[in-house]
């Protein structure tokens, strides 16, 4: 059993930056891959980035390719997502969830329902 607490939303102004956080309980944390996820008001929730348990593979949804950055600290048991040059349409509750897999390979981490694991959300609101 995995717990998911996101941290570090906020309102921020077009091309600002935000850092979230994500820490997992647990002492296997090691054992799985991290993704992030985004919903927006009246849309599915969508894949924004993911991680491989070791950090060594990372992927990115095209819309916020080259903008953020997905890292994993494994000795703080957190995964991060750093979130730069934020648009309007990067609006959004952003949530955190594992599964239980070291490895990321072929499209299955994109679908939401491939994880096991969800936190709770944290808002992130960008105005123009």
């Amino acid at each position: 059993q995995v717990q998911l607490v996101e941290s570090g939303g906020g309102l921020v102004q077009a091309g600002g930056s935000l850092r979230l956080s994500c820490a997992a309980s647990g002492r296997t944390f090691t054992s799985y891959a991290m993704g992030w996820f985004r919903q927006a008001p009246g849309k599915e929730r969508e894949f924004v980035a993911a991680i491989s348990a070791s950090g060594g593979r990372r992927d990115y949804a095209g819309s916020v390719k080259g903008r953020f950055t997905i890292s994993r600290d494994n000795a703080q048991n957190t995964v991060y997502l750093q979130m730069n040059s934020l648009k309007p349409e990067d609006t959004a509750v952003y949530y955190c969830a594992a599964v239980t897999t070291r490895y990321l390979s072929g499209s299955w981490y994109y679908q939401k329902g491939s994880y096991d694991y969800w936190g709770q959300g944290t808002q992130v609101t960008v105005s123009s």
